[in-house]
């Protein structure tokens, strides 16, 4: 693994097994009723977040003081970027003061990896814009896995606003890491340039018809709902929200013609959910969704991240699980 993670595609297989290998053992730390490890005294951890943001940001900073780190949370709106410094100069500033790690969320595409070229410290991408949010699909991988082992062959559905959302370029990259067979689903307004290209190159499905994909040949192991970016759009991507939903949505019907295929099948939403929108209310409560399993894989995750960035030696992806449960104990 390298100095940063900007984008899911600087992973390798190895890399993503170690990672989700690790945090296997910080999911450990979360089940302590004194959930505190030393991995990571003596660093400094600095969450930059130029947008909001509830699930990302917390877990980072529980990730960061876990491990004994020293986590700084800054926003740009109390920051010197409100007054009108460049990017650059507060990358520069910030790393001046010795930090170990900045992660950072930014509304450009790109930022996280312009920050990576100007900076010493390690670099957590934690959404650039409509890019990438690799460790929202890491930790979404370690759900999967959690639930039915090796991902290999197994068939993932993608379902929703793909031109806004950056978690779906993320996850595409991991899943097919991972050997899993991905097919992404959205109206023609919300299918993203150029995504006929990248699924001949990288060997994913795309569909318009969501329930052609439901009913498909090939049974759907775990189906991902993303959410209707509304705050992103400038147009006019689709009527109604009623006709999204009667054509998109994962309603309670959906539902039950996935579990007759599929009775183990999963349902994922990487938050915040527009419940009724994208996802019926019953749907997101049911017992095949693991939402809130993501949510708890989202700690573990990014202590994983940082552990394998700051943590030395063991952060290589030869790294031994008794290393992993030895830094944690």
């Amino acid at each position: 693994m390298s100095r940063h993670l900007v984008s899911a595609a600087d992973l390798t297989r190895p890399d993503v097994e170690a990672i989700l290998a690790t945090a296997e053992s910080m999911h450990d730390v979360q089940r302590r009723e004194v959930k505190k490890v030393p991995t990571l005294r003596g660093r400094t951890v600095v969450n930059f977040f130029f947008e909001d943001s509830t699930r990302t940001r917390s877990s980072f900073e529980i990730a960061g003081k876990w491990m004994s780190a020293d986590t700084i949370n800054l926003s740009a709106k109390g920051s010197s970027t409100s007054k009108g410094e460049s990017l650059r100069d507060t990358a520069l500033t910030v790393d001046a003061m010795a930090v170990d790690a900045l992660v950072i969320r930014h509304n450009a595409s790109g930022a996280a990896r312009q920050v990576s070229e100007w900076v010493r410290c390690s670099v957590v991408n934690a959404g650039d814009g409509t890019h990438e949010h690799p460790t929202q699909a890491l930790l979404d991988a370690y759900t999967l896995r959690s639930r039915m082992g090796a991902l290999d062959g197994r068939h993932v559905a993608i379902v929703g606003d793909l031109t806004h959302s950056r978690v779906f370029r993320s996850n595409v990259i991991t899943l097919r890491t991972l050997g899993a067979r991905v097919t992404v689903v959205a109206p023609p307004t919300l299918m993203p340039a150029g995504i006929e290209a990248w699924s001949r190159s990288d060997g994913f499905a795309t569909s318009w018809d969501l329930d052609a994909v439901v009913d498909g040949e090939l049974p759907v192991d775990a189906m991902m709902m993303l959410r209707v970016q509304r705050e992103r759009m400038t147009g006019g991507y689709f009527p109604t929200p009623r006709e999204y939903t009667i054509e998109y949505g994962l309603t309670r019907e959906r539902l039950g013609r996935l579990v007759d295929r599929n009775p183990d099948v999963l349902v994922m939403h990487p938050g915040p959910m527009n419940r009724g929108l994208e996802i019926a209310a019953e749907v997101a409560d049911a017992p095949q969704s693991v939402v809130l399993d993501q949510v708890s894989a989202g700690v573990a995750v990014r202590m994983a991240v940082l552990y394998h960035l700051l943590a030395g030696q063991a952060a290589e992806p030869t790294a031994t699980a008794d290393d992993t449960r030895k830094a944690v104990q």
